[in-house]
């Protein structure tokens, strides 16, 4: 496992339809159409995959002295690295993207289900926001929006976080005008109680991924 990795500071969010509302693909065109409308300048796509991983049990008279679920979090963007959350124990560690190899080698964990985020990336001043959708693998059904803000010149989450609000705000606006039903919502995690300071991180980013993972999920099992 490594040491934490400083990134830009960013704030992963997702789109809230309104009641009887549905999201669908159009409903990311138009989101990022309202990017395009602040002027925003496509540079790219962008992915990352969330899994689920639980123990092997084959032999249940084995005593597994290792976590019940792991979730893992890789970018496309930071490729030599991935992420675990154990949220039970309140940890978010770093390790080597050859982790993988190793656990399915090793037989220890297996990949239980996955869910891809994936879509556009813009530039927007100091600004860099992300747009996509979240399928699960293999599955092209809708799961939901996510969006995410990020700011460079500051890494400290508390010196931004009004700043972020102030651009998220806009951004609704810029939304709103379009008449779409729904609004930008936000799943922060208590970062303190997974012991991440207010140095942002790539830890920081791959916590949320997760807890926007699992609300994905508990929603599409509501459904």
């Amino acid at each position: 496992m490594g040491s934490q990795s400083v990134c830009l500071d960013s704030r992963v969010l997702h789109w809230q339809p309104s009641a009887g509302a549905q999201v669908t693909s159009q409903t990311l065109v138009d989101l990022f159409r309202s990017i395009e409308s602040m002027n925003g300048v496509r540079t790219g796509r962008w992915q990352i995959t969330a899994a689920q991983h639980r123990p092997f049990t084959r032999d249940q008279a084995m005593a597994i002295d290792c976590a019940k679920e792991l979730l893992g979090v890789a970018f496309s963007e930071f490729a030599s690295k991935h992420y675990f959350v154990l949220r039970a124990e309140r940890m978010v560690v770093e390790a080597d993207s050859s982790i993988q190899a190793i656990m399915e080698k090793l037989q220890v964990y297996r990949n239980r289900l996955s869910m891809v985020f994936e879509g556009f990336q813009y530039q927007l001043g100091d600004f860099q926001l992300k747009a996509g959708r979240a399928v699960l693998s293999q599955a092209e059904n809708l799961r939901g929006i996510v969006l995410e803000v990020e700011y460079s010149p500051v890494s400290s989450i508390e010196k931004t976080r009004q700043m972020m609000q102030e651009f998220v705000d806009l951004w609704q606006e810029a939304i709103s005008a379009q008449s779409m039903s729904g609004r930008i919502s936000l799943l922060e995690p208590n970062f303190a109680e997974y012991a991440l300071s207010d140095t942002y991180t790539w830890q920081h980013t791959a916590l949320q991924y997760i807890f926007l993972f699992a609300y994905f999920l508990s929603q599409s099992q509501r459904a």
